[in-house]
């Protein structure tokens, strides 16, 4: 009989889930930042963030100061402070380049992961993952198309959010050596939510009452969708589901299409077909590995 704590049919409905969900809450992150400053949707978004880790911690640790114990205080603060960074990039570029191009870009991050392992945590990496980085990096230049006309310097940005993520990925798998998931998960909402207060109280603006259910509701995706995500990685391992994330830029790139009025590039399928398919192959390598 399957038991819960390894469902992978389960794991994957939630993964699923979990990138629309995501998928939404990017869809409304770029509505409000082209109408108001990012730092303050971003920092009205962690006030949010905050309170719904500090209450998930807690239960899970017993209370809050169980959940904040930590032996690696500055770590924990500085990739808290990484991620909040990072989102406000990210939700730059949905607005500079629309939520296709970006999440094209975007999910080369997996691929950077990879290649910064080695340095970064001392970990091996085989021929054929370095590969799949290769030719990850290659479909990210079909994307960007350098030296036509058509490439935009605003991909850096979407690049620098990839870059950022993947740091922050490394540096959540160095915490977790020490510390729980719970710990790490608190610190990743409390952090960003200081951050975001100290620079973003200082752009704040009039919002109207209609923006105002939209903020509420990005609030309550945002919520929804890291609660999924912990189901997710309850049910099942993280290696049989991570694929599955990618669906984040189907139904990113559809929402762009259909609400935003984005147009779908054959450079930007063929690319991000590209990245995807390394992308895969270097998850499905480091599975085959974790099980030797």
């Amino acid at each position: 009989m399957i038991t819960v704590a390894n469902n992978e049919r389960l794991g994957i409905a939630l993964m699923v889930a979990t990138t629309f969900v995501f998928s939404l809450q990017d869809g409304i992150s770029r509505h409000l930042a082209g109408e108001y400053n990012v730092l303050m949707i971003v920092m009205i978004r962690y006030w949010f963030f905050a309170a719904f880790v500090m209450t998930v911690t807690a239960r899970q640790a017993g209370s809050v100061r169980a959940a904040a114990a930590t032996r690696q205080p500055l770590l924990q603060i500085g990739r808290g402070v990484l991620l909040a960074l990072e989102i406000c990039v990210a939700v730059q570029a949905f607005v500079l380049l629309g939520l296709v191009e970006a999440h094209a870009i975007f999910a080369c991050y997996p691929l950077i992961i990879t290649a910064l392992s080695v340095p970064l945590l001392g970990e091996r990496v085989g021929p054929l993952r370095w590969m799949a980085v290769g030719v990850g990096f290659l479909g990210i230049l079909v994307i960007l198309q350098p030296g036509r006309s058509v490439f935009s310097p605003y991909a850096f940005v979407a690049l620098t959010a990839a870059g950022m993520f993947a740091l922050y990925g490394l540096l959540t798998r160095y915490a977790a050596r020490r510390d729980s998931a719970s710990t790490s998960f608190f610190w990743t909402g409390v952090a960003g939510a200081v951050v975001m207060t100290v620079v973003g109280i200082a752009f704040w603006e009039p919002m109207s009452s209609g923006d105002w259910l939209w903020m509420t509701l990005l609030c309550l995706m945002g919520a929804l969708g890291h609660w999924l995500l912990i189901r997710c990685y309850e049910v099942a391992e993280a290696s049989a589901v991570q694929p599955f994330a990618y669906l984040q830029l189907v139904f990113a790139s559809t929402l762009g299409v259909v609400v935003f009025g984005e147009r779908l590039e054959a450079h930007v399928v063929l690319g991000a077909a590209i990245v995807i398919g390394a992308g895969i192959f270097a998850l499905s390598r480091e599975r085959a590995r974790s099980r030797r």
